[in-house]
């Protein structure tokens, strides 16, 4: 394909024709009144204290399931142990190691990047990815992934997205509250532009035995992952989700460390907006699509420099002009590599995956996955519901054999 798809701007709305400012019509739509399913963990990867996790926890408790805590950064599992603990929550906590010390897969897509201005700087994929693992080894089929600073105020929505894993092959809710957007999209927005968010790992819930995808180590790592080779694997949206409100102007480096990922996700998803392929960004359509990213951002620049003179449109300003100036670095070729090394990895992820034993007990998959010395908690409600007790705490987890069930849950007696 050597142009770029038109925009798919809702007209009248402030559509931008250098960009696609929806693609939720990609979706479909899981039933409100749909049948209550059943969850078998939410898995936060968390790099805040453990004030963020209070809110999951607490649904962790409502619904009888583990909140599993991949922990980094200011998070830690003897921290989130004590809000685990003041709601009554069974837990598995972790404090996760860097990737590379851990039992995954080597992947293509993040060797390309390495020591490169385009490496990533945090770790969330790897934490995603290790709860799938974890998950898949221990038998779970209906994960909820939770951001730690989003809030579900119906637990019901959880439910019901777990029951349509039956048909779909992730189900996401619906993410109101504070606009889940890049920081470029941010600005489109601010501006008078159409913008619309779509579904991802904030609240998503998925099988991991019967999907075998994976998160790739950049910006937008949620989008691939509903991605199968070709185009969107069979995803609905239903229930609601509110996202906790942050300044994305905050610091440009954030602008800077997101555009690779906007580029390329937003370049395979303007493709599928018409019918189109993964396969069909190569690098004839990746000329056309950078220079309509340029363009688009040029145009939310002049918008911008329309507004009254505060500090946000100064420091939209900075953003947008760091946005610019690493896409320039961006080219034809690193998008068509990226992609081909993405693919490469889906087969390499997908082959690691089904050798993975399943189902097994949590001592042998965390074995498995890298993690005996790493600290871990694990905590279980006690017979009957009533009280809650630590169980086990240690850098080598032996003693965790007896106190799980066959199938590897967690959680009420």
């Amino acid at each position: 394909m050597s142009r770029p798809p038109p925009p798919s701007g809702r007209p009248g709305s402030g559509g931008s024709p250098f960009h696609h400012g929806s693609h939720r019509h990609l979706l479909a739509a899981g039933r409100t009144s749909a049948p209550l399913g059943r969850v078998d963990a939410l898995v936060v990867p968390t790099a805040r204290r453990s004030a963020a996790l209070r809110h999951v926890a607490g649904l962790a408790r409502a619904l009888a399931v583990p909140l599993v805590a991949l922990c980094s950064r200011w998070a830690n599992a003897e921290a989130a142990a004590r809000a685990a603990d003041a709601a009554g929550a069974a837990l598995l906590a972790i404090d996760v190691p860097e990737a590379r010390s851990m039992a995954l897969p080597a992947l293509a897509t993040t060797d390309l990047l390495a020591d490169t201005k385009f490496e990533r700087r945090t770790d969330v994929s790897a934490k995603r990815n290790l709860g799938l693992l974890i998950a898949r080894m221990v038998g779970w089929r209906r994960i909820v992934f939770l951001d730690d600073d989003i809030t579900v105020a119906d637990r019901g929505d959880l439910l019901r997205a777990a029951r349509l894993l039956d048909v779909y092959d992730g189900v996401g809710l619906s993410i109101g509250g504070f606009p889940d957007n890049s920081v470029v999209c941010h600005a489109h927005r601010r501006t008078g532009g159409y913008q619309e968010t779509f579904i991802g790992g904030g609240a998503l819930a998925v099988d991991p035995v019967r999907t075998t995808s994976f998160f790739p180590d950049i910006y937008n790592d949620d989008w691939f992952y509903l991605l199968d080779d070709k185009r969107l694997r069979r995803v609905a949206v239903t229930g609601r989700a509110f996202q906790a409100p942050y300044d994305p102007f905050a610091h440009p480096d954030r602008a800077r460390a997101e555009e690779l990922g906007d580029v390329l996700a937003e370049g395979v998803y303007s493709l599928l907006d018409v019918g189109g392929t993964v396969r069909q960004a190569d690098r004839a359509f990746w000329v056309g699509f950078l220079g309509r990213r340029r363009r688009f951002i040029d145009d939310v620049t002049r918008r911008v420099e329309r507004c009254p003179d505060t500090p946000e449109r100064h420091r939209m300003t900075l953003s947008l002009k760091a946005a610019y100036g690493r896409l320039q670095f961006i080219t034809p070729d690193l998008c068509a590599d990226y992609l081909h090394a993405w693919l490469a990895d889906r087969t390499r992820w997908r082959r690691f995956a089904r050798r993975l034993p399943t189902p097994v007990r949590l001592e042998q998959a965390l074995t498995l996955a890298g993690l005996e010395s790493r600290e871990i908690v694990v905590r279980r409600m006690g017979a009957g519901g009533h009280g809650y007790h630590k169980l086990y705490q240690s850098s080598s987890y032996l003693g965790v054999r007896d106190e799980w069930t066959t199938s590897g849950s967690l959680g009420h007696s």
